[in-house]
């Protein structure tokens, strides 16, 4: 049975009369609680490591790692996962995110999505999910069934599970075996988790991905190298890398870059020539 546990995210807001602020008020409170949030995810950082350790081992042995949330949270995940091909140059579906309702959740709310205790799982399923790789539920309150029912359902699998929540003795912090907790405190607008549990969110999965994919080799020195070449600016950019490595002028570079399709291609080809 899950012990009973303070609900941060709906404790009522550090401010009130929030109508009768200006437009400036409004907006440097805003930010003063949007302080809080790093802070918090800091005192996060050893359960962020040891998640992060799981991940790396599990992709590293031909894993995967996909997230899973409803609302905020799902859509937040998809975003992470959406943004490791362009970034890293990997497999569209080396990290995955799912949401309660489904693609069309993305834009719109799904009545009920969320309630659901058996949807995830199959979500899961459907996208090839096995024990070799890894599950990272995302939900600021930590009780969202849809989460926490996918989450036991994986552990159970023998998979490797994770969270990121906002509130202690959650049954999502239960739930995972790598729980990540982190405290931001009551919403300026109370309980629109939309705010600071959700910026809370998007950093410790910016912590997650990149780090990860740096262990796994896809960044060299700071240098995005397997970037996919998707726009003139990401071209652009890549040409640039270049030129700083081998010396070569612009047209030369960019030349090499749209032959090999990569930047790390492209030094590959340029240094074992010469």
């Amino acid at each position: 049975m899950t012990q009973k546990f303070d609900k941060i995210t709906e404790k009522d807001s550090l401010y009130d009369n929030l109508e009768q602020m200006s437009i400036k008020e409004l907006l440097v409170n805003i930010n003063n609680e949007d302080k809080k949030v790093p802070f918090a995810v800091e005192k996060a950082i050893p359960q962020i490591e040891k998640l992060v350790e799981q991940v790396v081992d599990k992709l590293k042995k031909g894993g995967r790692l996909f997230y899973i949330g409803a609302g905020t949270s799902g859509r937040l995940g998809i975003l992470d996962a959406s943004e490791c091909p362009p970034t890293f140059g990997v497999e569209d579906d080396l990290v995955t995110g799912l949401i309660a309702g489904g693609d069309i959740a993305i834009r719109k709310a799904v009545e009920e999505a969320e309630d659901s205790t058996t949807q995830g799982w199959q979500d899961l399923l459907n996208n090839g999910f096995t024990n070799r790789d890894v599950l990272v539920g995302i939900a600021a309150s930590g009780t969202t069934p849809y989460v926490v029912s996918t989450i036991k359902k994986a552990r159970e699998a023998g998979a490797i599970t994770g969270c990121i929540t906002m509130n202690p003795g959650s049954p999502l912090e239960q739930a995972a075996e790598y729980p990540i907790t982190v405290v931001v405190g009551p919403e300026f607008v109370t309980g629109s988790s939309r705010m600071k549990a959700g910026t809370a969110q998007k950093l410790v999965l910016n912590m997650i991905s990149t780090s990860s994919l740096i262990q796994l080799g896809r960044v060299k020195g700071n240098k995005m190298v397997d970037m996919q070449l998707t726009n003139a600016k990401l071209i652009d950019r890549g040409t640039k890398m270049i030129m700083k490595e081998t010396g070569l002028d612009y047209p030369s570079a960019e030349k090499l870059l749209l032959e090999t399709g990569s930047v790390r291609l492209a030094l590959k080809k340029y240094f074992h020539q010469d």
